[in-house]
């Protein structure tokens, strides 16, 4: 199949094959005519699968139809600032000939910037939860127009506790909407808030549920936990490992864990959500270009990074899921 098939807009083919984009991943082939047709979605989508162009083709696609004037149609709802930076490019990129204005709001950074583009005219908005509530709350957009809202990572906004913000901001949502739901895990939490959020939605998944990336090699180690810096240490230079992504629980943790590969000799950085957005951009970059050999991040990091080739990340804690009531 090619995405001429899919019966999207010539101007979001141009922009397609500019990318060299070849043919329509599983996902994309599963969900774009769902969306297209103007049913909700529960997608399960495991990072790198290309599920943002799986609804920001559709969005696009449907929003153009439109001559309208310049208000918020389509919300994309994102759990951090990295992966909201990341779908707000994939939507310029897609969009670059659609005519359509995209903006983006999320915190640690000045709202007024933010403002000041939203006052301008937008149709689509890629946002978090907090700084959007943060919006609504100030009178700076209104949601009254809303056609399509996604929840892109829905189980990792839930995991880090934005269930509040998500009820306060479905309060100022029309009911006439298209609801679009991502998420790499199902579990009975998300089916739970899928009822809430989705109406009659299709199921879409194109792997076994909740199962590893297949090229993912997951090893165990057993460990003391007052040893376990002393072992990831002993392996990052032994094995001469380079750009290791580390998951720790606490900001504090991050900051304690780089203080003490220093000691060993691994440069590293922290990215939580303590430090600025500007700070979060430096370590992200220079992790990038080799420059700093571990990047040791929370939940904040969890979602949303594109490192090329990346090949080793240690949970050095194990990941902590709450639930919704």
């Amino acid at each position: 199949m090619s995405f001429s098939s899919l019966a999207l807009d010539d101007c979001l083919i141009q922009a397609i094959n500019e990318l060299s984009y070849q043919a329509p991943t599983p996902i994309q082939e599963s969900t774009i005519p769902v969306i297209l047709a103007g049913k909700d979605v529960m997608a399960g989508a495991q990072t790198g699968t290309g599920k943002t162009a799986a609804f920001a083709l559709p969005i696009l696609h449907l929003l153009m139809q439109q001559v309208t004037q310049k208000e918020v149609r389509a919300l994309v709802l994102v759990p951090t600032r990295e992966l909201a930076q990341q779908v707000y490019k994939s939507f310029n990129q897609y969009g670059k000939y659609s005519g359509l204005n995209m903006a983006l709001a999320y915190g640690g950074v000045s709202i007024n910037p933010q403002i000041e583009q939203i006052r301008t005219g937008i149709d689509i908005l890629v946002a978090t939860p907090g700084r959007l509530f943060d919006h609504l709350i100030k009178g700076t957009l209104t949601l009254d127009k809303l056609q399509v809202l996604v929840f892109d990572e829905a189980d990792r906004m839930l995991d880090m506790g934005f269930k509040d913000e998500i009820s306060n901001i479905m309060k100022r949502v029309p009911d006439k909407r298209q609801t679009l739901l991502f998420s790499a895990t199902f579990d009975d939490v998300i089916f739970k808030l899928s009822k809430k959020l989705l109406k009659d939605p299709e199921l879409i998944e194109v792997d076994q549920r909740n199962t590893a990336a297949e090229r993912v090699e997951q090893i165990v180690y057993t460990v003391d936990g007052d040893r376990k810096r002393e072992l990831v240490s002993h392996l990052i230079g032994a094995r001469n490992w380079h750009q290791v992504l580390i998951f720790v629980r606490t900001r504090q943790g991050a900051d304690l864990l780089v203080r003490e590969m220093s000691k060993d000799g691994i440069k590293a950085q922290a990215i939580h959500g303590d430090r600025s957005q500007g700070a979060r951009e430096k370590a992200l970059t220079e992790f990038k270009a080799g420059k700093v050999r571990a990047l040791v991040a929370t939940d904040v990091a969890a979602r949303g990074l594109d490192i090329v080739d990346l090949q080793y990340v240690i949970n050095y804690d194990l990941p902590y899921i709450c639930g919704i009531s």
